[in-house]
């Protein structure tokens, strides 16, 4: 990822101004309204709400399941509401809907009065809300030319909640390519609102270990820790119930798990002190946190959105993760570059897969490491399963090969590429800087029968024959894949999980610096 230039710095620092304040505040949905807390439960309660609002104004009934689509499996409430006023989307879609060639507003005399500040408003906000939405599903079906389109939270995200559409409507000077096309940036600007939330709480309260120096939890365990744990993970939604129990049960073992895996630990029920101290990252430094990434965003290649297949390492979880047609296919462990190798961020498309492949050492390893070890002991290098060839040290093919089975390349000048490894163990740490810079793969094979199910004349059999030969054999794919090479220190995933990375390079505190000088990330 390139270094933010000072233009770059001016415009993000435009979108931290506007677009943060604008969704600091969305509390539960309508907060003063008895009917719409009970949209945030179940389906059935959702669905009295929506049959209530309909009946009075039927003139919408026929929008009812466009509109209850928009709702259904949102937790974070109101769409159109910062607290009690009509935030910034609602005023751009009713300004849209007003310039509109012959759009019907309906019920126009209600939906003005919430733009009105003289006029005496009567609606309640889940009301007003659902009015709202209901003239978004009139805009959308109006002006969407793809008519079999289904109407969606995630297209309403794209239309309204995107930093193009927001200045565009109110300054008109920003250019198209300013839209967000990642969706991972709409799902961290619902994460950014929960911990916001979570902040005014003040609910959250530094874990104060009852024993120093620290001693390590595990199940059955008895301890103060053990309840102020407990209390935080509650918060975090990792546990459904506090008990308030100082025991370390099996309910807590449970949250502890979720809480490891979403956040990148190795995945046991053991809390050491550097768990601990995680959890004591204050609320603030995590809405630093999110508001970096959502910035990262930005830098992902509009390419990402639209491509049906694409490999995604991220550094700092320490994840590769192989997309297909829209769907995650398999994920991998991986480590990483030393803080003194570290792997470059930047995006490539791998253009072959190399199997059984030779390892051409290089001279800066030669140099540093090898040289004096060939000198003390002469058959170092058959030893080792190397060889001097022109000049060049390389390793054979074979399991103890530095490269494992299989790798996978991808052109760029930092010679960068991804590939199998024999020092699996090496996976068992949580902190896995380890590497010269290349990404070293837990599933590398696995990520071979992923990549090459299109490819009928590579069945698993030849893949496995491949793998295990004396001899290099490279297979050039007739279609490139894009690799993406991200710093993300939190994501989202897929079950809408919120996760929390170590900055292992150091870039959060260095990004932080150029875009909000005055805002220091605290030290983790």
């Amino acid at each position: 990822m390139k270094t933010f230039n000072l233009f770059t710095v001016i415009l993000s620092l435009s979108f931290f101004i506007s677009s943060f304040n604008r969704i600091d505040n969305s509390n539960s949905l309508y907060k003063n309204s008895p009917a719409a807390t009970k949209l945030n439960n179940t389906d059935l309660d959702l669905e009295k709400t929506s049959n209530d609002f309909f009946k009075r104004y039927s003139d919408l009934k026929k929008y009812k399941s466009d509109v209850m689509s928009l709702y259904k499996n949102r937790s974070l409430g109101s769409i159109w509401f910062d607290e009690e006023q009509v935030n910034e989307f609602g005023s751009v879609l009713y300004e849209k809907a007003k310039n509109t060639n012959d759009l019907v507003i309906p019920y126009q005399k209600e939906i003005e009065q919430l733009f009105d500040s003289s006029a005496e408003n009567k609606l309640s906000k889940t009301d007003a809300d659902m009015l709202l939405s209901s003239l978004y599903i009139v805009y959308a079906k109006k002006n969407n030319t793809e008519a079999k389109k289904k109407v969606s939270y995630d297209a309403l995200l794209k239309d309204f909640l995107n930093y193009s559409t927001i200045e565009e409507a109110s300054a008109k000077n920003v250019k198209d390519d300013a839209v967000v096309s990642f969706d991972q940036y709409y799902k961290l600007q619902d994460a950014l609102k929960q911990y916001k939330k979570l902040d005014r709480s003040k609910k959250w309260k530094p874990i104060v270990p009852a024993e120093t120096p620290y001693k390590e939890l595990r199940p059955d365990a008895e301890s103060s820790t053990i309840a102020q744990v407990r209390t935080r993970l509650y918060l975090l939604g990792d546990l459904k119930h506090d008990s308030k129990s100082e025991v370390y049960d099996r309910e807590l073992m449970d949250a502890v798990m979720k809480y490891k895996v979403r956040n990148g630990f190795k995945p046991n029920y053991i809390l050491a002190e550097e768990h601990i101290k995680e959890m004591n990252i204050p609320v603030s430094d995590k809405i630093t946190t999110l508001k970096l990434n959502m910035e990262r965003c930005r830098e992902i290649a509009s390419q990402m959105a639209n491509s049906d297949e694409y490999v995604l390492v991220n550094v700092p979880s320490y994840e590769m993760i192989y997309v297909k047609n829209g769907k995650v296919q398999l994920k991998s462990p991986v480590f990483v570059g030393a803080p003194l190798t570290k792997t470059t961020i930047f995006n490539g498309e791998i253009d072959r897969i190399v199997f059984s492949p030779y390892w051409t050492v290089p001279q800066s390893i030669v140099q540093n490491e090898l040289k004096s070890k060939i000198a003390a002991d002469p058959n170092y290098l058959a030893e080792k399963n190397m060889e001097m060839v022109n000049g060049q040290v390389r390793q054979k093919p074979g399991p103890d090969n530095s490269l494992g089975l299989v790798k996978f390349m991808f052109p760029n000048s930092d010679d960068i590429y991804m590939h199998d490894t024999p020092s699996k163990t090496l996976f068992d740490f949580e902190k896995r800087t380890f590497s010269h810079g290349c990404i070293n793969l837990k599933m590398a094979k696995e990520l071979a029968y992923a990549m090459l199910k299109d490819y009928p004349e590579w069945t698993p059999a030849k893949i496995d024959k491949a793998m295990a030969g004396k001899t290099e054999n490279s297979f050039k794919l007739t279609k490139k894949v894009p690799i993406y090479i991200t710093y993300f220190t939190s994501l989202v995933n897929e079950n809408g999980e919120i996760g929390f990375f170590q900055d292992v390079y150091n870039r959060d505190t260095n990004l932080t610096e150029e875009l909000v000088p005055e805002n220091k990330v605290a030290d983790k």
